[in-house]
């Protein structure tokens, strides 16, 4: 028996070691927070630090064992009763303690994980070992048994020795029942090891369990900047200034070093080792650097890459404080300049409790982010009407999945708010089908409610799951029901969506997408979870480019070009028909307005004056006429009156009337005439031709003869012309011989 001891004590467990890392890892924290209070002494404003003082080998307070029971009670495997070794209650679905401190809150929760890992090695220690048949425990206490046994002998079936605040009459019960067989216990678990040949006690676990518990023990450390505080530029200054040296990859981190994600330009990365030295920085306490997983920062690093201006963001599932403050505060740095009205980002809290929404606006609140909205109704039941909801164009989805793809997953949940009754599936391995086939169909809910927002442009969905019924499979299916929907529903194709290229698929990181399409994944490595994300966007409104014969063609075919046509050949008649009519009125007028110069010359004789008519004469010349000429006078006909054509002296002659009569009756049938025609007084003179325009001569006319019969003008100008000083004694007579001729013979 001693010497089966000895063998247990060589052969030490990697997991063993893993949760030994993890206890230490808890201590250091508490050493740095010390650290951080003496350097700080106003620490208001940061979030409750840890306080537990104990060591890896000490054990822990008896309020986390009663926690863990609870857990592992409401979520270990229940064996058929003809399997069943072991009893431990009906009860399930149990009220958790409250416990306050964080770090005793994810310490419970790592125990009652790697009880569930172990639940079958621990069974067949209580019954190999008698001490559940000699001396059995009440049922509702065996959960505390197994859960208090897993610490046992992870270490090595020492007693505690840590300081304890508050005494749990149960727990202690319970401790002192398995110092009593920790002899039998030892021996039970070595004999075990070797009737299943195992190296150590993580050998028995599923061969993924055992690569996640490999991995997470390497997984570094993620920040990202808040850039509501500070900035990437003065967060690196303060690491370099601290001692840290910034290298190029994630592959050289070593010692006290950082680099910056290939990903998200905000991240920053360091060694899992490193987180005391930061907390000495002050840079978490401030809320300057805030420590959480890459899988986290994806979504929010794309929704703000998609978002406009003008939009608002939505954001709907399981997420933390700190991917709503981390969204909150991509958006307000990208749009700073307009502070006035930041984007806005609403979040659908209706799937947490009372306790995770307080802690939700705590945190919003420390980050600094003043644009975030809550809304408490169910995603579901919020219709694409809602007022609140107009301005939405990006939706970030972050929907409840198996976390498959992650390799500390109990950090995760809690973080993240995540489901803690995965635990028990996560603890073996793989996804019970019916748990996976109830997320996705949720999932498939989500998916199909975001996409008939219409004034949607994008939605954004992230999971962190290796399951593809989880990822690429419930995307396409999604679109594919919305574009039947679309299609049956006859709406337009800019109401599609289609998956688009996201936007990390340009970054250098060696296999971390995959290529075959649009779709952006992480494989979980000792860098990194994994993680899936899907950029589904609204298809625009298509650009029809046609070739010029084309759009005729095809304007012809709806009869476009006949209107236009006939509306404007319509216009053309009309302007040519105006143009005409007005030429005819032009030569009308050009001969109702000819004007009659009168150039009287004061010689001895009064009737040697005569009269010269003039047609269509400049009005320029008419002017220069007048101004030398003070004596001449010019007489314009207006339309409509007897004498359009000419004016006479003598308005109340009969003869003269009658002559103008003829002469406008003759000149309506002539063709419109441009030119200045002079006409003889004789009715027997010979045709004169015109004479040639001033202006262009648009048409070749005939020669008009006008006859005109002798007439005396006793007084040729109208009272109202008295001004113009003429004698209305004068008369007006032919001067030319060969007119006065021609006058005789008629």
């Amino acid at each position: 028996m001693v010497k089966k001891k000895n063998a247990t004590g060589r052969h030490r467990c990697p997991f063993t070691d893993k949760t030994q890392k993890s206890v230490s890892h808890i201590a250091s924290s508490k050493d740095l927070i010390q650290l951080d209070d003496e350097a700080e002494s106003d620490t208001s404003a940061a979030p409750p630090q840890p306080h537990i003082t104990i060591q890896s080998w000490q054990g822990f307070p008896d309020r986390v064992y009663l926690l863990a029971s609870v857990i592992y009670q409401n979520n270990h495997l229940e064996k058929p009763a003809a399997q069943r070794l072991v009893s431990y209650g009906k009860e399930r679905g149990l009220r958790l303690p409250e416990v306050k401190d964080e770090e005793m809150h994810r310490a419970a929760y790592e125990m009652a994980f790697s009880t569930l890992k172990y639940q079958e090695l621990l069974e067949d220690m209580m019954i190999d070992s008698c001490c559940y048949l000699t001396q059995p425990m009440p049922d509702e206490q065996m959960s505390l048994v197994a859960v208090m046994l897993y610490d046992f002998q992870n270490r090595k079936f020492l007693p505690r020795e840590c300081k304890v605040d508050e005494i749990v009459q149960e727990v202690r019960h319970v401790e002192d029942y398995l110092l009593r067989f920790k002899t039998k216990l030892a021996a039970s678990l070595a004999r075990c090891r070797i009737k299943h040949d195992l190296l150590s006690i993580e050998c028995i676990l599923p061969e993924s369990v055992k690569k996640k518990q490999q991995r997470s023990s390497k997984l570094p450390l993620y920040a990202w900047v808040n850039t509501l505080k500070s900035s990437l530029d003065e967060i690196q200054g303060v690491l370099k200034s601290a001692g840290f040296s910034q290298v190029k990859s994630i592959g050289q981190l070593e010692g006290q070093s950082f680099c910056q994600d290939p990903h998200c330009g905000d991240i920053l990365v360091f060694p899992a080792q490193l987180k005391a030295q930061l907390y000495s920085t002050k840079l978490l306490s401030d809320h300057k650097l805030i420590i959480q997983d890459k899988s986290c920062s994806l979504g929010p690093n794309a929704v703000c890459s998609l978002l406009h201006e003008e939009g608002d963001v939505l954001m709907v599932g399981s997420f933390s404080g700190l991917t709503v403050s981390h969204t909150a505060a991509l958006i307000a740095e990208k749009y700073k300049a307009n502070s006035i009205n930041w984007p806005s980002v609403y979040v659908c809290v209706n799937n947490c409790t009372d306790a995770q929404r307080e802690e939700l606006e705590l945190t919003v609140s420390a980050m600094g982010c003043n644009n975030v909205r809550l809304i408490l109704e169910e995603f579901q039941s919020l219709h694409t009407g809602d007022k609140r909801l107009q301005r939405v164009r990006v939706i970030l989805l972050t929907p409840k999945c198996s976390v498959s793809a992650v390799s500390n997953p109990v950090d995760f949940i809690l973080q993240e708010n995540g489901d803690t009754d995965l635990l028990q599936d996560l603890s073996q391995g793989s996804i019970a089908q019916s748990k996976l086939e109830s997320l996705v169909a949720q999932q498939r809910k989500d998916i199909d409610h975001a996409l008939m927002f219409p004034k949607v442009l994008a939605v954004v969905y992230s999971t962190c799951s290796s399951y593809p019924e989880e990822n690429a499979d419930v995307v396409r299916k999604a679109l594919e029901q919305a574009q039947a929907r679309a299609d049956q529903e006859g709406e337009p194709k800019q109401a599609k969506f289609r998956p688009s290229p996201s936007p990390f698929m340009s970054s250098e990181y060696p296999k971390a997408m995959d290529e075959t399409d649009s779709f952006f994944m992480l494989e979980p490595t000792e860098h990194t979870n994994g993680s899936f994300l899907a950029v589904l966007t609204r298809v625009p409104e298509p650009v029809v480019k046609e070739a010029p014969d084309e759009v005729i063609a095809r304007a012809n075919a709806k009869g476009i070009l006949d209107k236009l046509g006939s509306n404007h050949l319509t216009r053309k008649e009309h302007h040519e028909n105006g143009s005409r009519m007005k030429k005819a009125a032009s030569v009308r007028a050009s001969q109702s307005q000819l004007s009659v110069s009168i150039q009287l010359k004061h010689h001895q004789t009064k009737r040697s004056d005569s009269a010269v008519l003039c047609g269509h004469q400049d009005f320029t010349n008419m002017k220069q006429s007048s101004q030398e000429k003070p004596k001449s006078l010019r007489l314009q006909a207006t339309k409509g009156t007897t004498s359009s054509s000419f004016s006479y002296s003598r308005p109340e002659c009969n003869s003269s009337s009658c002559s103008s009569s003829k002469l406008e009756k003759s000149s309506l049938h002539t063709a419109p005439v441009t030119t200045t025609l002079r006409y003889s007084s004789s009715s027997a003179a010979p045709a004169v031709p015109a004479a040639r325009s001033r202006g262009p001569q648009k048409e070749v006319l005939k020669p008009v003869l006008f006859v005109l019969p002798p007439v005396h003008f006793p007084n040729f100008f109208p009272p109202q012309h008295s001004r113009f000083r003429f004698s209305p004694s004068l008369s007006c007579k032919w001067a030319d011989t060969n007119t006065k001729k021609s006058i005789k013979k008629s």
